[in-house]
């Protein structure tokens, strides 16, 4: 069973503005029997000391200044301690607590130097009062006045690092968020990589075989058979791949087919024989162990290569697919068609798709014109 958390209890503002208007009048509780029995000078000051403390916490310096101004004026008209005089630590706690650093140290020194004068405004009626009666009295009433300000420094410290870790778990939070969201817009650009290899190389074959068969079918129309063939197969295994991958978006779990590997590589050549191209290939026997990751890049590089050849090379030309290890996997696609006539800016989807894979396995892609004729597209992939 979860231990459940226990969080301190804490005032929110209404509860603080109430609380002080409480602790003020419980210590204006005495001011009336004064006013009644006793001087009323010393109820007009013990009001002035305690009534400004309703507003400690948004004016902590200036509620200071009140209450220690009503203290001064009490050294000059009275000769004794007055209850107003509990304001005096609430104030210098208020001042460490919600005011600055530089006012809370002017607070705690002028609250010592409020203790010396106490103590010889206390005890000047009492000749006999001896010097040490009247450090004792300074001691004690600076104590008083020490501890408030530390008290009060010490919450506000505590009060800063919560501030701090409350702070850092939204940053936190925030930047959780963002990489969320940056691996939503990467998961959406491989998704689209992968519709477009799939899509572009399964349709490119069935325009290619479409435009033969019907080229073909004027003269022979016993050709059109093999080119229908081949465009059924075509669509099929593109549906397949397209329903494979949405399977994966739907649900994320589940059995599906595996992807393309470096063992698929053949059967794609053939493919690419099958619908028209002329293909030769120089794969190493065995083929080379490597993870999946870099497999299906390699496969999709070859896949998107030989789509560009069909798409740009023209009639006859002949496309070469070497595959070997060199420090990485080296994967090679050339053709001696008229990709070197053909204009080119880098800034295909296709050709994009296949860099960001590349580089996604910390490797480079080249794509361009041969200078001899024809399109190359070279890629090395850090195993």
């Amino acid at each position: 069973m979860a231990r459940q958390v226990r969080h301190p209890f804490r005032l929110g503002p209404r509860g603080e503005r109430w609380f002080d208007v409480a602790l003020v009048g419980f210590l204006l509780l005495p001011v009336p029997v004064f006013l009644i029995w006793g001087s009323r000078v010393e109820a007009l000051l013990m009001l002035v000391q305690i009534a400004p403390l309703v507003f400690r916490r948004r004016h902590p310096t200036a509620v200071f200044a009140v209450v220690a101004a009503a203290c001064g004026v009490q050294a000059l008209l009275v000769d004794e301690p007055l209850w107003g005089q509990v304001a005096v630590p609430v104030a210098v706690y208020s001042v460490a607590r919600y005011g600055s650093t530089a006012a809370s140290l002017a607070a705690a020194a002028v609250g010592l130097v409020g203790a010396g004068i106490a103590s010889y405004d206390w005890l000047r009626p009492y000749p006999d009062s001896s010097e040490t009666a009247y450090v004792a009295y300074a001691l004690s009433i600076g104590a008083i006045v020490v501890t408030a300000s530390a008290v009060g420094a010490l919450r506000r410290t505590r009060q800063a690092y919560v501030d701090a870790l409350v702070e850092r778990g939204e940053r936190l939070e925030r930047e959780a968020t963002q990489q969320a969201a940056l691996a939503a817009i990467e998961e959406r650009h491989r998704i689209a990589r992968e519709m477009h290899d799939v899509v572009a190389h399964g349709l490119t074959t069935i325009v290619v075989q479409a435009d033969g068969a019907r080229a073909a079918a004027a003269q022979d129309p016993g050709v059109a058979a093999p080119a229908l063939a081949t465009i059924a197969e075509a669509g099929r295994e593109a549906i397949a791949e397209m329903r494979r991958m949405l399977g994966l978006l739907r649900s994320g779990v589940g059995e599906t087919e595996p992807q393309p590997r470096l063992t698929d590589l053949p059967a794609l050549i053939e493919e690419a024989r099958r619908a028209g191209t002329t293909v030769a290939s120089e794969l190493p026997d065995p083929l080379p162990p490597v993870s999946d990751g870099v497999a299906l890049t390699a496969y999709r590089v070859v896949q998107e290569a030989l789509t560009n050849v069909r798409k740009h090379a023209g009639p006859g030309a002949t496309a070469t697919v070497r595959l070997r290890v060199d420090g990485g996997l080296v994967v090679d696609v050339s053709d001696d068609g008229r990709g070197a006539a053909a204009p080119y800016d880098g800034r295909g989807l296709g050709l994009t798709g296949m860099r960001e894979r590349v580089t996604t396995h910390g490797g480079h892609l080249e794509a361009g014109p041969r200078p001899g004729g024809g399109f190359a597209v070279h890629a090395r992939i850090s195993l």
